[in-house]
């Protein structure tokens, strides 16, 4: 979006119409400004670093249902097989001979599927609340602001074990949870970007040809705001991921799901003699958080015009 009108604009025509004058400009593309973000993104390695590795995580996620197809808890093997003693189980067995891959693979599906979800919900409340918030004003933003500091007085985390135990455990119940306690994170995010956009140039244009508010919400000042809600999304995904993990590390997961989480916690009655039970699905949330937060940091490098 532009925020002032061209200098070289023809003076009979209205101040940067949102829509016309971006067409006009080849430099205003859309387009143009996701294809340079892309190529900036691309030149920082940390960030391709990440996404690499992100996507090795939604391959094996991906591929679970076909490579283990009998399930995470199929119990056809040794106890304690060590990881690297077969090829027949690379990663050892647990206890039970329960196929330690095959939890980590299984684990990969339920892990993104509660962190994805948990952040769409989170951010699309956070979104509408906070735009509302920012672009009225007033009496709105007021209710509104207290609303949120209500969600976020109690500690997070508190809140996210009480919401779960009482509406019992469930990959539902958790996404909800999560998103619940996630989302005036995003909220006041939006709402400050809409108190510095909602006067800008571009805005009073769009209010003089008679754009409604919700026009200017979503057309105008959401995509201007876009780029901070980007980054603090894809840090949300690793918080939520973070959050399902402890849950389930605490038996308040879904019983029925084997998630990294749940591994780690049934490990740790093998600390001192097989510790690998809760290094391997330790380790996969460590390279699946890190990789979300270096992508974290490359988009915000690529997002931020600053950056250029």
């Amino acid at each position: 979006m532009i925020d002032e009108a061209r200098p070289d604009a023809s003076p009979a025509i209205a101040p940067t119409p949102p829509a016309g004058a971006q067409a006009a400009d080849p430099a205003a593309d859309p387009r143009s400004g996701r294809q340079s973000a892309w190529r900036i993104f691309l030149r920082n390695p940390a960030g391709v670093a990440g996404l690499l590795i992100l996507l090795i995580m939604a391959g094996l996620a991906l591929a679970a249902p076909y490579v283990y197809a009998e399930g995470p808890l199929a119990m056809g093997a040794m106890p304690f097989i060590w990881p690297g003693e077969g090829l027949a189980y690379p990663l050892g067995t647990d206890a039970l001979g329960r196929d330690v891959a095959a939890g980590v693979a299984w684990g990969a599906r339920v892990t993104m599927l509660v962190g994805l979800s948990a952040t769409f919900f989170g951010v699309s409340a956070g979104v509408i609340i906070g735009a509302v918030a920012g672009y009225f004003g007033g009496r709105a933003d007021m209710m509104l602001s207290k609303l949120i500091e209500f969600f976020q007085t109690p500690p997070s985390f508190v809140l996210l074990m009480v919401v779960v135990a009482i509406a019992q455990p469930s990959v539902s119940s958790i996404i909800l949870a999560i998103a619940l306690v996630t989302w005036p994170t995003v909220a006041r995010l939006v709402r400050a970007e809409f108190r510095s956009l909602r006067e800008k140039d571009f805005v009073l244009a769009a209010r003089s040809l008679g754009f409604g508010h919700a026009r200017i919400i979503f057309g105008e000042i959401l995509p201007n705001a876009l780029p901070a809600i980007i980054v603090t999304a894809s840090l949300l995904v690793a918080q939520s991921i973070l959050m399902e993990s402890a849950l389930s590390f605490m038996s308040l997961g879904d019983p029925n799901l084997v998630t990294w989480g749940s591994m780690i916690g049934s490990g740790r009655e093998h600390l001192f003699t097989a510790w690998f039970l809760s290094a391997v699905p330790g380790v996969a949330i460590v390279l699946t958080v890190l990789s979300l937060n270096l992508i974290g940091d490359g988009l915000n490098d690529a997002l931020n015009p600053r950056s250029e």
